[in-house]
């Protein structure tokens, strides 16, 4: 699919607010004294989605699959080795600096890990305020103005102003990056994994604000996360991705209600259930082997080697991420069946999926 990368004058305005077409990052492995590349890390190995205005869209998988990696290639924190970023109709993955900073006012992120991501010699008053103060917005008392209704929209108290980031909890710091994300009024957030590293309450509460935000804001949301439960929580699309490529892609609740692909499939059948279904149970799918590595990721089909319904097709040809139901994207030579996905979500034993 063609995308334009300048909106025409007077075109209308197109539902999907980011578009990503084939989107690469490689990472140079070097060693040796002249620092020669004996290897790339395939961290995202041609990925392609659209995120709809006032959507939120999830983007699942485990660790090291190229989420994270994903995220920052969306908000042009790191530069696509190939492959198109299109926000708002305009190409932005070829943009250099000068043009990227004023697209910061539209594109936020809010950070996984809420230690790491702020200024420990800074006040948070001054954290919030320092995307008005790099882009030129207002004056210094027009500035502390909106940090403090920012500060009480998120839950902080307007008082601590010139508190430093030691002084909170782990909730209250991840409220600190999403004022931070908020202050501009931007239209798209990317919120990476905003809730792992915190207490499930505080998660909770984390939730229910971003989805307070997005409604109030009307903003488009590319929520990141490994958390199944969390992600059906929040989001109307999910994208899940393995090893750097999306395996399948679909609403949130045909995704957990009919999955496509093996490896959807094996993720749900990992997710507990409250105790008073348990009698009820379903058949739980244990992956045999580590994730290969991204450097030398499988040929083909990259979960062939732990997929339990593997062919020799499988190895020898990629499938592509197509159609394989009613708004259900699927990348797999050989999709879950009615009856294995009624074995993975209503019978009582616990064992192995038929055919495995």
């Amino acid at each position: 699919m063609a995308v334009a990368a300048e909106r025409a004058p007077g075109a209308a305005v197109d539902e999907n607010l980011l578009v990503v077409r084939d989107l690469v990052k490689h990472f140079p492995i070097r060693k040796g004294l002249l620092q020669r590349e004996v290897a790339r890390v395939h961290a995202v190995d041609g990925i392609s989605f659209d995120v709809r205005r006032g959507e939120t869209f999830g983007l699942v998988g485990e660790s090291g699959c190229g989420k994270s990696t994903t995220a920052r290639l969306v908000t042009r924190l790191l530069t696509p080795t190939s492959g198109q970023v299109v926000y708002d109709g305009q190409d932005i993955s070829t943009w250099p600096e000068r043009r990227i900073r004023p697209l910061r006012r539209d594109v936020q992120m809010i950070f996984q890990d809420p230690y790491a991501s702020l200024n420990p010699r800074r006040s948070i008053g001054t954290i919030i305020g320092e995307p008005l103060r790099l882009l030129g917005i207002g004056d210094r008392e027009e500035r502390r103005t909106r940090v403090r209704e920012v500060m009480e929209r998120v839950g902080l108290n307007p008082e601590h102003f010139n508190r430093y980031p030691h002084e909170f909890s782990g909730g209250q710091r991840q409220r600190i990056g999403i004022a931070r994300a908020i202050v501009l009024r931007p239209k798209l957030i990317v919120a990476d994994e905003p809730v792992s590293a915190l207490d499930v309450s505080i998660q909770a509460q984390v939730l229910n604000l971003l989805q307070e935000l997005r409604d109030e804001m009307g903003l488009t949301l590319v929520f990141i996360a490994h958390d199944l439960s969390v992600v059906r929580h929040m989001c109307d699309r999910i994208a899940v991705m393995y090893l750097g490529k999306i395996v399948e892609l679909a609403s949130g609740d045909r995704l957990y209600d009919h999955p496509r692909h093996p490896y959807t499939g094996a993720l749900l059948s990992a997710v507990p259930t409250p105790k008073a279904s348990a009698g009820r149970g379903r058949r739980r799918v244990v992956l045999q082997g580590d994730v290969p590595s991204p450097v030398a990721p499988p040929s083909a089909c990259r979960f062939h080697t732990r997929c339990w319904k593997a062919q020799p097709i499988c190895s020898e040809v990629e499938p592509p991420l197509e159609s394989k139901g009613p708004r259900d994207l699927a990348a797999c030579h050989f999709p879950l069946t009615d009856g294995e996905v009624e074995a993975l979500t209503e019978r009582p034993e616990v064992g192995q999926l038929p055919n495995e």
